[in-house]
C-alpha cells in the first residue's frame, strides 16, 4: 500500500514534468522565432545585392514555416514590398 508522502511526491512529479515540458516548448518555440530572424536577414541581405530569385525563394519558405509550423500570421517583408520583386 502506497504512504500519502509517496503519493505527493508523486503528484508533485507529475507537476515539475508538466513544467519541465512547458519550459522546453518555450525554448524550441524561442530558437525557431531566432532562426526565423536570422533568415529575416539573409533574405534582407541577398535581395540587396541583387539575388531576387533567391530571396523570394528563401520568403517563401520563411512564410509556409511561420504559417504551418508556428502557425502565425505571415508578416511581409521588405524584399516581398518592392517594386522587383
Amino acid at each position: 500500500m502506497a504512504r500519502k508522502d509517496d503519493q505527493d511526491q508523486n503528484g508533485a512529479g507529475q507537476a515539475g514534468k508538466a513544467d519541465r515540458d512547458k519550459d522546453e516548448c518555450e525554448r524550441f518555440r524561442q530558437a525557431a522565432e531566432d532562426a526565423l530572424q536570422q533568415l529575416d536577414w539573409c533574405i534582407g541581405y541577398l535581395h540587396g545585392i541583387r539575388k531576387v530569385d533567391v530571396s523570394r525563394a528563401l520568403a517563401k519558405n520563411r512564410s509556409y514555416i511561420r504559417q504551418q509550423l508556428l502557425q502565425q500570421a505571415e508578416q511581409p517583408m521588405p524584399a516581398q514590398q518592392t517594386d522587383e520583386s
